[in-house]
């Protein structure tokens, strides 16, 4: 019994000393924190400083997205890396065969020749927009990716578009957003929460 109760003060003992370790370490650590943050960001008069962001160097486009899945849906994998580096302005000139050629494998509404989108395009013109891969924004009219009550269309984007599903009707929708009702609409309509209505605008994290 001697022995066992010992052996118990023993391990209570050892508790409390790696529990003040742990705190003392934990002060340490504190301290060491607070200090190097003093000293990164106070000069020798207490007055708060600012360091310059550094930009030199030599830097590389890994990406590009003007309009949210064209890249996705009409580049090839063995042509992405070149579509992603190459200005908007040379896009058209190298990519739009492409372009038309997975346009009219894809979709039923260009499949005779003569069809049109709702933009009264034909799908070599058509994909001479979408092959330059960048979002257009009027200077002097509404800015919207689509209003269906005025009939913008591609003139800017609004946080509340419908985006995916407005690209899904210029490419199924035929001349008049009727064709194809299936393939026409990603069913998702609102976010998973409000828009904020103060900026940034966007929903809060969760």
């Amino acid at each position: 019994m001697k022995n066992s109760k010992n052996f118990h003060e023993y391990l209570i003992n050892k508790s409390s000393m790696s529990k003040n370790i742990k705190l003392i370490l934990s002060a340490i650590l504190i301290s060491a924190f607070a200090f190097n943050c003093s000293s990164d960001d106070d000069n020798a008069s207490g007055e708060m400083t600012t360091t310059e962001t550094d930009f030199s160097g030599t830097y590389a486009q890994q990406d590009q997205m003007g309009r949210p899945a064209v890249n996705t849906v009409f580049v090839g994998a063995a042509s992405k890396n070149t579509f992603n580096v190459t200005t908007p302005s040379n896009q058209g000139a190298v990519f739009q065969s492409m372009f038309q050629t997975n346009l009219e494998a894809l979709s039923p509404a260009f499949a005779n020749p003569g069809d049109r989108n709702a933009l009264m395009q034909t799908s070599a013109e058509f994909t001479g927009l979408l092959a330059t891969d960048v979002l257009n924004l009027s200077l002097d009219g509404e800015t919207t990716f689509f209003n269906p009550v005025s009939g913008a269309l591609l003139t800017g984007r609004n946080l509340t578009d419908d985006v995916i599903t407005v690209e899904l009707l210029l490419i199924f929708g035929g001349e008049d957003f009727t064709e194809n009702p299936q393939l026409s609409n990603d069913n998702v309509d609102a976010n998973d929460k409000p828009f904020s209505a103060s900026f940034p605008y966007l929903a809060s994290a969760w």
